[in-house]
This record gives C-alpha cells, structure tokens and sequence, in this order.
C-alpha cells in the first residue's frame, strides 16, 4: 500500500480520489525536440514521492535526470544528452557525448581505457588480427528496443516499470544481447535495474560491464561525504588527503580515482552513498559483489564538472589489459549470460542519513569517520 502526501491509501481509495492515475505516478515516454538531443526518446518516471527520473531508450536505457521533490541527484555534463547518433565511439570520444546522468553503462564487451587487442576469437586472420576499443566501449551509443513500459498493480502495491533490449553486434565481431528491466515502486524513492547480458553470437566474446553513476550539485558540494566501506586506493601515486570529503569546485582540477576493495553484508550487497548533511539529502547505492567485484570511485570537483562518480564494476580500473594479465577477462561461450542487479534512491532528512552511514559504519566504522 503506498504511502503519499502524508498517508497510506488502497488501491480503490487512490483511484477514488484522481481521474487518471498519472495524475499521481505513472511512466510517460516522450520524445526531445531540438538542439544535439533532437529525436532522443526518453521514458519519464514519477512514484508520487517527488522521485522522478528519466529512462534514456535511446542511449541503452540508461537514467538520465533525477531528482527528488524538485532537487537533482545527478550531474548532468556539459554535452547533455546527445543523440546517439552523433556519437564518437573510437578512442576517446566518449567524452564528446558522455551525458552524465544518474547511471550511465559502458560495456559490453570492453570498459575504460581503450587500445588494440587480439580479434582471434572472430576467425578471420585474413581480414584483421586485431580489434580497435574506444574508451568505455560501445554500448552507450546504442539505442533500445522498447519491449515495453508502464504500471503493474500487485493487491494495494504498484510497480512502474520499463524493459527492452539492446544489441551489440557486428559482422565477423560480437553479437552480444543487453536485456534490461527498470522498476520504481510507487510511494517509494528508489528505483532497481536488472540486466542480462548473453552471448547471442556463435564465437567466443569477451564480456566487461561498469555502471558510471553520476553524482551532483547539489549531493556533491562543499562538505558533502562520500560512503563506501572499504579502503580506498588512488589510482596514481600522487596524495590524496581525506578524498571522502567533497571540497568547493577547484579551478583546473585534475581528475582523481580510487579502488576499494568493498566489504560486504551477509549477502553479499555492498551500500555505498553520498550525503550532503546541510540540506539533509544524499544519493545511494546497492550492488552485488558476487556480481560486481569492483568499486571505483571518480572523484571530479573542477569547475562544471563538479561531480563524483560511485561505479560498480566487474573489473579494477586498470582495464582490459589488466585483466586479462590476471586471468580476470571474462570471456563468454555463445549462449552463455551474466546477471546484474543495482540499485540507487533518495535519503531524505537525517533519520535516512544517519541510517545508512550506520549501515556503511557497521561494515567499515573508517568509511564514516
């Protein structure tokens, strides 16, 4: 049953009261219609509790905007949400269409840093010997099949929900299957994505996933604490001081990232956060480590890019040569999948601060002091 605008209502009470149920929740797919984001569709999310987000259908169903009761969550960068279409997937070209957003993928088959490595698995020597890698890979640039979108009532509770599908594939290359499913839960301020990624080709593919969830103004400012339990490690040897603690943007900054190898409850969810206690607000996150082994976070407080980045991932940072010198590349048999869960919401006031910092504390008291 739904808690709305101070008190908890049945489904025939809800509907006794509104003419359309979109009046108080629902999901609406919309189209832009000018500048670089012209014809970009996107899937627009409300639960009632003024948590509003934005499906990207046509950027792999990523989240775009976010907000809480008029307040953003996420950074949103410079370029905006581009059109796929104008992408520039070869080396570093992500950042010209990088939109930011609430959670952006990279993958399927490569993540990070990109370069050349072996195309043996394609069996075709005469053509090439090599594959070219662009920063994040590829999946970003590509549009979703909408599957489907809307509400489902359950007795007195409802789900808003969201799924399609996305193709990875090429000619003598991979061909790869993204089947991805977004849920909200009406009265609540959360939403959880599930993904299944499957080898939908007959060769060999290797297989990388990272979810680049983007932080903001006004999350991160001046003060704001970053929660992620377990140690963190810079990635370059220069000093780090006390990274958990967000400074006012610094002209000319130079981006940072940190590793952390995450401790877990029971079951294996790692909560990572950041909290802005002056206007009692924060971000948070969930994931699996038996899913997602990595975290990483991209520290970025320059001037508008002010943001920090909390990514769950299924490789260190170092990327693909990393890990394939470890024997930690995943490489997929045709037919064979992998399955991804995560999470992110809204903490609102400091009962849910103080709430999830005392979950981080329980795993990691150093995370939270």
């Amino acid at each position: 049953m739904p808690s709305l605008f101070g008190a908890r209502y049945n489904r025939a009470d809800l509907m006794r009261r509104v003419g359309r149920f979109e009046q108080v929740a629902g999901v609406r797919l919309v189209t832009a219609g000018d500048g670089i984001e012209r014809g970009v569709r996107f899937l627009e999310f409300r639960t009632g509790t003024g948590f509003v987000f934005d499906v990207v259908v046509d950027r792999a169903l990523d989240i775009g905007r976010c907000e809480m009761s008029g307040t953003p969550l996420a950074w949103i960068s410079p370029p905006g949400f581009v059109g796929p279409w104008y992408s520039e997937p070869a080396g570093l070209g992500w950042f010209r269409s990088f939109p930011g957003g609430m959670v952006s993928t990279a993958g399927l088959d490569h993540t990070l840093l990109g370069g050349e490595d072996s195309a043996e698995q394609f069996n075709q020597p005469h053509l090439r010997t090599t594959e070219s890698y662009g920063l994040m890979g590829r999946v970003w640039t590509l549009p979703a099949r909408l599957t489907g979108y809307g509400e489902r009532w359950d007795g007195d509770d409802c789900m808003l929900w969201a799924e399609g599908e996305v193709q990875q594939a090429a000619v003598f290359a991979e061909n790869i299957t993204l089947r991805r499913r977004i849920e909200a839960k009406v009265g609540a301020s959360w939403f959880r994505i599930h993904d299944e990624v499957e080898n939908t080709g007959h060769t060999l593919t290797t297989h990388m996933l990272l979810y680049h969830c983007n932080a903001g103004f006004p999350i991160v400012d001046e003060g704001s604490q970053i929660l992620v339990p377990g140690e963190g490690v810079p990635t370059d040897p220069e000093p780090a001081g006390n990274y958990r603690w967000i400074d006012a943007p610094i002209p000319n900054y130079t981006e940072r990232c940190f590793e952390h190898d995450v401790r877990t409850e029971a079951d294996g969810t790692v909560p990572v956060g950041i909290v802005n206690r002056r206007i009692g607000m924060g971000v948070y996150q969930l994931f699996n480590k038996h899913q997602l082994p990595n975290q990483t976070t991209w520290r970025m407080p320059g001037e508008d890019l002010y943001v920090v980045a909390i990514e769950a991932s299924t490789n260190r940072d170092a990327g693909r040569w990393d890990a394939r010198a470890r024997g930690e590349l995943i490489e997929l048999a045709p037919g064979e999948q992998r399955v991804y869960d995560l999470e992110m919401g809204s903490l609102i006031g400091s009962d849910e601060i103080d709430g999830f910092v005392a979950r981080v504390g329980r795993l990691d008291p150093r995370a939270v002091a």
